[in-house]
């Protein structure tokens, strides 16, 4: 019998693990290894007293199907939601105020002029910069460039400040200075080069979308329980998998198998290894056999993010919430990067409508520190944030705090080059993969991917 032995057990792990079970394949045994006591990883939601509270993502783009289809597998496609119609909206605060990202506005691209030309965010000579986009040439060479560059390029400095910086490098809570526009947002390249005009790009796209007679999805979406239902119901479709969830591995040694140690000294075998861990922690486990790939793998940096959810009672709040929250330049100088209003975002996340429920993110490559802090300090620190911004001098039904010390990986200028360099060492071990938000995409869609991408490496073996 063979067997395959998947150490984390994420959402990558999880895909990678439901994959090979579906498979069917007789004499094939399947161990999945979670250092945690729980599994999910990332993708963590918890019910406190009717409050739906995520740790983590709490969506997914509709664009990326992947979730949408491994639901569908795993049969909780009804519990697919977008966000609230109701509520639309998102925010940026500039100057100590709160300015509405104009209609139109499509990641950082402007697509209709009025709502534009009359938005309080962008001054005058911004605006005509942005513009410019329409008749600027394309960048002749195909190689990479950091997202700043890129942004400035095309639009100019205040879009990379104002727009860009707060709304895209908060996705991967990167510094826009050095990251990969080729790993992180390979899109906005290609829609250059097709259409030399990003403006022109999302207009022909939005035509495109208009000509569909495909169903209307919502941009972001997330499912009734939260993103940890995802995790939870592949996990609970893991019957032909053993599961062994408190065993950290301390390391992975090859020689005609691979011998898996335990750091409670247990010790496995396995004729197939998926790493899903992070790019650290996977360093950590094979330095012993290989210290060139863990050389590489340690060389993609990581940086600690939270999230502090605070719930409150409407009539505290003193006036209404607008939209589904607000992101925060890095030049506001903030204690927080971003505030969410998951109950206006999203159905199904208060006990009723007498409440409200906010989602502060802290942390990222400037203020890292912050992460670090105990929860009375961060608390007092958010709050603050929370009072100045939105006039909030209630105390919080109910807070809860998650930290992801290392949580976000950067893809900084040479990212895929690493990669590839990991991916060509990992040839000398034809059985061992690796899946993950380390490498290739770090939303929910792309970790499963790429469990998905691991399972099949391993598969290709077994042939």
């Amino acid at each position: 019998m063979k067997k395959i032995v998947i150490i984390g057990g994420g959402i990558a792990g999880l895909s990678a693990a439901y994959y090979l079970q579906e498979q069917k394949i007789n004499d094939l045994s399947i161990t999945l290894i979670e250092a945690e006591d729980k599994l999910g990883g990332k993708l963590q939601t918890a019910d406190e007293d009717g409050f739906a509270i995520e740790g983590g993502p709490d969506c997914f783009l509709s664009q990326k199907p992947a979730v949408a289809r491994l639901g569908k597998q795993i049969g909780i496609s009804e519990d697919l939601i977008g966000t609230s119609e109701e509520n639309k909206g998102t925010y940026i605060l500039s100057g100590g105020r709160l300015h509405e990202l104009p209609e139109g506005l499509m990641l950082m691209v402007p697509t209709k002029i009025l709502p534009f030309a009359t938005s309080s965010l962008i001054s005058w000579p911004g605006k005509f910069r942005m513009g410019l986009d329409m008749v600027l040439p394309k960048k002749n060479s195909s190689g990479d460039e950091s997202l700043a560059s890129f942004v400035t390029r095309r639009l100019g400095k205040e879009a990379l400040d104002k727009i860009a910086e707060p709304l895209i490098g908060g996705i991967h809570a990167g510094d826009p200075d050095n990251m990969s526009l080729k790993a992180s947002f390979p899109r906005f390249l290609d829609m250059e080069s097709k259409h030399r005009s990003l403006i022109k790009a999302m207009l022909v796209g939005k035509r495109e979308a208009a000509r569909s007679k495909g169903k209307k999805t919502s941009h972001f979406m997330s499912f009734v329980g939260g993103m940890g239902e995802l995790a939870q119901s592949v996990a609970g479709k893991l019957d032909s998998v053993e599961i062994k969830t408190s065993c950290p591995v301390q390391s992975v040694n090859y020689s005609d198998k691979f011998h898996i140690t335990l750091k409670n000294e247990e010790q496995l075998e396995a004729d197939y290894v998926i790493f899903a861990v992070p790019a650290y922690a996977a360093a950590d486990i094979i330095e012993q056999q290989d210290k060139q790939i863990a050389q590489t793998l340690r060389s993609i940096n990581f940086v600690n993010s939270a999230t502090v959810s605070v719930a409150y009672h409407k009539n505290d709040l003193g006036k209404p919430l607008k939209g589904y929250g607000f992101v925060i330049p890095s030049q506001e100088k903030r204690n927080i990067m971003a505030v969410t209003y998951s109950s206006q975002k999203w159905h199904h996340r208060i006990p009723n409508d007498n409440y409200q429920l906010l989602r502060c993110f802290v942390g990222g490559p400037k203020n890292q520190d912050m992460v670090l802090l105990d929860d009375e300090e961060m608390l007092t620190k958010v709050k603050a944030e929370l009072k100045d911004i939105l006039g909030i001098t209630a105390k919080p039904l109910l807070t809860k705090i998650c930290r992801w010390v290392n949580g976000m990986p950067q893809y900084s200028m040479g990212h895929l080059e690493r990669v590839e360099s990991i991916e060509q060492r990992l040839e000398r071990f034809p059985g061992l993969a690796l899946a993950g938000n380390s490498y290739r995409g770090i939303g929910v869609p792309d970790c499963i991917e790429s469990g998905e991408r691991a399972a099949k490496r391993i598969l290709e073996r077994l042939h």
